[in-house]
């Protein structure tokens, strides 16, 4: 099978103007992971909702972890500048929405549009490190992606402790400017790109699972509810508590039923007949509840 590969190979500076617009892209979506925490204070006293909190990180890793699987594939029929442009273009519009927002609802809202654009920036870069460079060298570019999440895992927190620490900056709310600031960065990446990347588009016949994308999003939604609002609200024994969690439960399982069927599933499920590919899995997921627990809850 073909890959999307450009026509000639590319030299390493036009590798690396290449790789500075995926960057650029990669640490905005992963900035807007952890940059909010140190902020959450200070929206909260403007925009109320004290209760929801935990939504505006939620609401973002909800949807950019459930659009993930799906930007691969619909990049293969479609293009890869054309819908890494697309999720670039949604990231901003969700940024300048949350920017704007007058309520938590909103808020929450409007980082799940966020989350929906990060997804692609997030899956992406990679997809197209794997296009334009030969496979003996993606280690090494790829190494470069590691730096900007390690970079954005420090640098996040400290940015939104200095926005929201300025009760305002050019006259608009400090903790607005978490938000502002992804714009010129955003259009610098989706001019880059327009210039630079120019992969040919090599259609493939692909169906997309988006019932096991649903389903996912369902399950992790209702378990979510039970466990960050109405566990801690209304206490684990209560009824509602219960309900949410055991309707994320039989959604999972109809999830996995579901995906062990699918033609082109969105998380093949025999990739955990690998030992490494499972414990790192695992160890992932127990670092990142650590991580996030501790930059949600800790400032």
């Amino acid at each position: 099978m073909k890959n999307n590969a450009p026509s000639k190979e590319l030299t390493h500076r036009e590798i690396m103007i290449i790789l500075g617009g995926l960057m650029t892209g990669l640490l905005l979506a992963a900035l807007d992971q952890t940059i909010v925490s140190t902020a959450l204070k200070s929206i909260v006293e403007q925009l109320d909702g004290l209760e929801h909190y935990t939504w505006v990180v939620t609401a973002y890793l909800l949807t950019s972890t459930a659009s993930t699987p799906l930007y691969g594939k619909i990049s293969d029929l479609y293009g890869r500048r054309i819908v890494f442009q697309f999720a670039i273009v949604t990231f901003l519009i969700g940024s300048f929405l949350a920017g704007a927002s007058s309520t938590m609802g909103q808020l929450i809202a409007t980082r799940a549009i966020q989350g929906l654009g990060a997804g692609g920036l997030m899956a992406l870069t990679f997809v197209i490190i794997g296009d334009i460079v030969p496979p003996r060298e993606r280690g090494r570019y790829q190494g470069y992606f590691g730096a900007v999440w390690g970079l954005s895992s420090v640098a996040g927190p400290l940015l939104g402790g200095f926005f929201s620490d300025h009760a305002t900056i050019f006259g608009i709310d400090g903790w607005r400017w978490i938000f502002y600031i992804n714009l010129p960065f955003g259009i610098a990446a989706l001019l880059i790109t327009s210039a630079v990347l120019h992969i040919p588009t090599i259609k493939r016949e692909h169906s997309i699972d988006y019932l096991g994308a649903l389903l996912l999003v369902a399950s992790v939604t209702s378990t979510l509810l039970a466990v960050a609002v109405y566990g801690p609200q209304d206490g684990w024994g209560d009824s509602r508590t219960l309900g949410y969690l055991t309707v994320g439960l039989i959604l999972t399982a109809i999830f996995i039923r579901w995906e062990s069927k699918a033609t082109e599933p969105i998380i093949p499920l025999a990739l955990f007949k690998n030992h490494t590919f499972t414990l790192t899995s695992i160890l992932g997921a127990i670092i990142g509840a650590g991580m996030f627990g501790a930059i949600v809850m800790l400032p």
